[in-house]
């Protein structure tokens, strides 16, 4: 079968190959591909500056966004042939840490886990795959390819679990502006979230043009460029990354507010501020900052639930390029107007 490789750690190593079949120890489900959701971490994986092959081999089946259709499932296992699933990324470490003792392993205390496609596991950027029931994820048969956006819709859904979970530190906090920094599918999937909330949801980019201006205003929420005015949200997604944009946040936040980090930064960027007076600010009027990554299997259940209830068109234009697998460099190419590019394995 073929299978998008990469040799961790040298750039530019990404080919199309032949490998195996999954051995029968990857998992009780054989899952044909149906597409994979590309994006930045595996662009930097590609780039040579991430990731890691699996014990005793050279190259690194790449992808993490998976979708995928059951072939073949054991009796007992709660999937049957035809059935829509996801993947779940990460895998708990086997000493186990409490976290991943508790089933949190998006939490993992002791950094030993393992991830399908990034770390130590061969991803599902292959024709077939296996799943471990247990780390199989079924969707709605009407959802189809958009089905894929499930693991970014994963990350935000632990971002706003976290938040609402921290907000209750409070009898009082009733949040009803949310700002979301950064108009890509994390970005948006995010305020897509806050909008089934119920919230006034802002979204901060830096693009004028293409899709993402109009995906923002058609969800209902305000698209802003550069200055927010006095716009004091409650609720706080960074979601780019970038220091000047985080570092905003943190400053923005309405008192009692709470600022979650879900952008990764690349680091080497410096900026200078006055740490004591953000300090100040944030005691004074019991401010909250938090990062969060990853997801672990209720945060794929409750994305799961929010993309089952979204506007179905809304959601397909997020996908903005749908690339045939054996054309499949197209989709490392960065373009003005993407937004998700996802690798079509059925077309």
């Amino acid at each position: 079968m073929r299978a998008l490789t990469v040799e961790p750690g040298r750039p530019h190593s990404i080919d199309l190959e032949d490998v195996p079949h999954p051995p029968a120890s990857d998992g009780n489900l054989l899952v044909r591909a149906l597409a994979l959701g590309i994006c930045g971490t595996d662009r930097e994986i590609v780039a040579g500056s991430y990731g890691w092959a699996p014990s005793g081999a050279r190259r690194l089946i790449l992808g993490h966004e998976s979708l995928g259709q059951v072939e073949a499932a054991p009796e007992g296992s709660g999937f049957r042939r035809g059935d829509l699933v996801v993947g779940i990324v990460r895998r708990p470490d086997p000493v186990p840490c409490a976290a991943c003792a508790a089933g949190e392993w998006d939490m993992c205390r002791n950094g030993r886990y393992t991830e399908r496609g990034i770390k130590q596991r061969h991803g599902y950027g292959a024709e077939q795959f296996r799943l471990e029931s247990d780390f199989a994820v079924k969707l709605d048969p009407r959802l189809g390819i958009l089905g894929v956006l499930l693991e970014p819709t994963s990350v935000v859904a632990k971002a706003w679990d976290h938040v609402e979970r921290i907000g209750k530190r409070s009898a009082s906090w009733q949040p009803r502006v949310a700002l979301i920094t950064g108009a890509g599918p994390v970005g948006l999937l995010a305020a897509l979230i806050g909008k089934q909330r119920g919230l006034d949801v802002h979204i901060l980019d830096r693009v004028t043009g293409g899709p993402k201006p109009q995906l923002a205003r058609d969800l209902g929420a305000v698209y802003h460029v550069g200055d927010l005015g006095a716009l004091a949200p409650d609720v706080v997604i960074e979601c780019t990354g970038a220091g000047n944009v985080v570092l905003d946040a943190l400053r923005r936040a309405a008192p009692q507010g709470i600022v979650c980090l879900a952008g990764v930064s690349s680091g080497g960027h410096k900026l200078s501020f006055d740490v004591g007076d953000l300090n100040r600010t944030m005691v004074l009027e019991n401010s909250l900052v938090f990062g969060s990554v990853n997801a672990n299997r209720r945060h794929y259940v409750a994305a799961a639930e929010a993309l089952a209830k979204a506007d179905k068109d809304w959601l397909a234009r997020l996908i903005s390029r749908r690339v045939p697998l054996a054309r499949w460099r197209e989709a490392f190419e960065v373009r003005s107007d993407d937004v998700k590019v996802v690798l079509d394995f059925a077309a």
